[in-house]
């Protein structure tokens, strides 16, 4: 299955590049064996939940994600507060761009279906920001959004719908190699 790692290696490193300059991206270094990404350092931790990040650390992990979206593209894995940097500086940090949505060509970039699921992807990270922010610094959020951030949009639904079989299969699999 190298294939796999390698294609996702590559759509992860082009990720990078498309978003070079945007602060809270680490610079892209280069490929490791084919397989794997090598990104900038960034002293810090991941984020954990019930975490209490800085004042202002979600308007610029928001900021980020707008930037991303700006130059095209969804992140799609907010879902994972892993996935999001606390650096020793307070700043927000995104990593792991492996299935963060983009289309690669020019042509059909501005097709119907094309941008009709780039919107669903970018209205999920956009939900997800906020369930981050719920589960770190709820007392930032007004209480209509701090409500509306427990009641998952449809396609959530559909996304556990289709991906929960994987993933018990997948547990199962490991628990019995373990």
């Amino acid at each position: 299955l190298r294939w796999i790692g390698r294609w996702l290696a590559r759509h992860e490193e082009t990720a990078f590049a498309r978003l070079a300059g945007v602060e809270g991206i680490p610079p892209c270094l280069g490929r490791w064996e084919g397989t794997g990404i090598i990104h900038a350092f960034i002293p810090g931790h991941a984020m954990q939940k019930g975490e209490r990040v800085p004042d202002d650390f979600h308007a610029r992990l928001a900021a980020i994600v707008a930037e991303i979206h700006r130059r095209g593209m969804a992140y799609v894995d907010l879902e994972k507060c892993e996935n999001v940097l606390v650096g020793d500086d307070g700043y927000a940090y995104l990593i792991d761009f492996q299935i963060a949505f983009y289309w690669p060509w020019r042509w059909g970039e501005n097709a119907w279906p094309v941008r009709w699921l780039r919107r669903r992807f970018q209205e999920a990270d956009r939900y997800h920001l906020v369930k981050l922010q719920r589960r770190t610094r709820p007392d930032q959020l007004p209480p209509e959004q701090l409500a509306a951030s427990y009641h998952r949009p449809w396609y959530v639904h559909v996304h556990r719908w289709l991906t929960r079989p994987f993933t018990l299969l997948r547990r199962a699999v490991l628990d019995r190699i373990d």
